[in-house]
């Protein structure tokens, strides 16, 4: 069966219960580099071509980041540093291949990648969650779309979590099957533990058919009372093959205090050009109460 290449990714990247009153959470930076500059990154490095955001208002400090810089720009040439130029010129996106729209009502993430469906058009296309930041050698989606290319359909990240946390994810039934990637049997938005059909949790990074916007367009509210986007999903599940990749690295939720400051340092410690020095530091620190 011929598959379209997933060219397209949806960052929804609305929000409205900003970690700060004036930077968006996308834009809080894991070491040096905003954490939406690295969903960005690694679908570039799976072949995206094409990035459409999802915004909301107070997002303006976003769409400034991967816009052209010109008083900087001239600033770095005047004082010599080709490499400082070279690497703001590196984040900066092909004209035309970066698109935003606007979520104007909080309705929930499925109401959000709802808001792409004009610019996604009729072709597959994949969905990341900044907030959800991932280290691996081979970037997730990358592994995404090497399922994709194999099997089709939709694909989407799945890691084992503990049970009692099974209420904060959508979760798999994978049928009991223990191969990777799992055949999805179905979806279950935030059950309770002791309903969970697995400890199988969807992680922030989709591959989904054109097909999801059918479902979204009802407007059917689930968990929450918000449009939900695994309700959508699971509604493809009947018609379309769906496969779940237990993914190969490390997940880091920062979109909670805790998982956005051991990213930092699990970043900091794998740069060749910091990690020495703050592997040392952190050795000596001790708490000061």
């Amino acid at each position: 069966m011929m598959k379209s290449p997933v060219r397209k990714v949806v960052f929804p990247v609305g929000g409205f219960l900003p970690v700060t009153k004036a930077v968006p959470k996308e834009m809080l930076p894991v070491v040096d580099k905003p954490l939406i500059q690295y969903a960005v990154e690694e679908a570039r490095a799976a072949g995206i071509e094409e990035f459409i955001f999802v915004t909301s208002a107070g997002k303006v400090a976003l769409e400034d980041h991967f816009d052209r810089h010109h008083q900087l720009e001239d600033a770095l040439v005047s004082r010599g540093k080709e490499a400082e130029l070279r690497a703001l010129q590196a984040t900066m996106p092909e004209e035309g291949r970066f698109s935003y729209t606007r979520q104007q009502q909080p309705l929930g993430l499925g109401h959000a990648v709802w808001c792409a469906r004009n610019l996604v058009g009729d072709e597959p296309f994949a969905v990341i969650l900044a907030d959800d930041l991932i280290m691996a050698d081979t970037p997730c989606l990358k592994q995404m779309i090497d399922v994709y290319e194999r099997h089709g359909g939709n694909v989407i990240a799945t890691m084992a979590v503990p049970q009692e946390q099974t209420a904060r994810y959508g979760v798999i039934d994978a049928g009991g099957v223990e191969a990777n990637p799992v055949p999805v049997r179905a979806l279950v938005e935030k059950p309770a533990p002791d309903q969970a059909p697995s400890n199988l949790a969807v992680i922030g990074r989709y591959i989904l058919q054109p097909e999801v916007f059918t479902h979204l367009d009802r407007k059917e509210t689930g968990a929450g009372g918000e449009i939900q986007l695994t309700d959508a999903m699971a509604k493809l599940i009947a018609d379309q093959p769906f496969h779940g990749l237990k993914f190969e690295g490390v997940r880091f939720d920062c979109g909670d205090k805790l998982g956005f400051l051991e990213a930092n340092v699990a970043f900091a410690l794998a740069r060749d050009d910091l990690g020495a020095a703050f592997a040392e530091r952190l050795g000596g620190y001790t708490n000061p109460r």
